[in-house]
């Protein structure tokens, strides 16, 4: 009887695929790890694939088609970055609005205070 290899088989990734993952990993507004994640792939492959990329083992220049689901997980990712951002600037735009409000409100009470009789009659 031939003996059982128990464990966990590595999936083997194309040129191609590595290339085009390295790529998007030296884009300035993305990181290892957000690619990573994107592909389904440890952010330390990745980043060992970079290395062998700077070192010419991959024969593959330039890919010209992406994964098709790693693309829209990219641009997901993009999107929400995006949004969140838009998310803060609009809180922060809100919470100056309400202290201005305070502050307008501050203001017309000591006027509303300081405007009326001052107790001495000019008739």
């Amino acid at each position: 009887m031939p003996g059982m290899i128990t464990g966990k088989k590595t999936p083997r990734y194309s040129d191609e695929f590595k290339v085009k993952a390295v790529e998007w990993s030296h884009q300035a507004h993305r990181s290892v790890k957000g690619v990573a994640e994107a592909l389904d792939i440890h952010p330390f492959m990745l980043s060992r694939w970079r290395k062998e990329h700077r070192e010419g083992k991959f024969a593959m220049k330039r890919v010209k088609k992406a994964p098709v689901e790693a693309k829209e997980k990219i641009q997901e990712q993009d999107e929400i970055k995006r949004l969140k951002r838009q998310i803060s600037e609009l809180q922060e735009e809100n919470e100056i609005l309400k202290k201005f409000q305070r502050f307008q409100a501050e203001e017309r009470r000591k006027r509303s205070g300081s405007s009326g009789s001052t107790g001495k009659n000019t008739e």
